[in-house]
């Protein structure tokens, strides 16, 4: 088990997943769990995934084509949609985030955490059956 922060930037967070997989001879990419920001979420809304679209989020986009599988667990943590729509999402990632978002956002972090530790403990099915209400 190892739990692992990629220092490159977020575009190319599959170089350092691809590492992390290899070094750690994950074979079942179901056993890997990513946690990432989710525009298509509410701000706040935790939610597990299996596998999977990208939602035109690049850091996934990068995993999935150093791994060449998209059948890794996703941790999503909804952080809304921009005003203008997604074709402003860069910017909407990389904004300050105001006081009452910072507080969903706070408690929906802590609550991820507390579903990777169910992913590890009881499986991914199990976590989407209690998460995903």
């Amino acid at each position: 088990m190892a739990l692992a922060f990629p220092q490159t930037y977020m575009n190319d967070s599959g170089r350092s997943v691809a590492l992390l997989v290899r070094r750690f001879g994950i074979e079942d990419l179901a056993r890997l769990v990513v946690v990432h920001d989710e525009l298509d979420l509410p701000v706040g809304k935790v939610q597990v995934k299996l596998g999977g679209g990208l939602a035109g989020h690049n850091g996934l986009r990068s995993i999935k084509a150093h791994l060449h599988d998209d059948g890794f667990a996703r941790v999503r943590i909804g952080i809304g949609k921009p005003p203008g729509g997604k074709e402003r999402g860069a910017d909407h990632v990389l904004s300050r985030v105001g006081k009452r978002e910072r507080t969903e956002l706070d408690v929906s972090v802590a609550i991820a955490a507390d579903v990777v530790e169910h992913i590890l403990v009881e499986g991914v099915l199990d976590a989407q059956n209690r998460f995903n209400g």
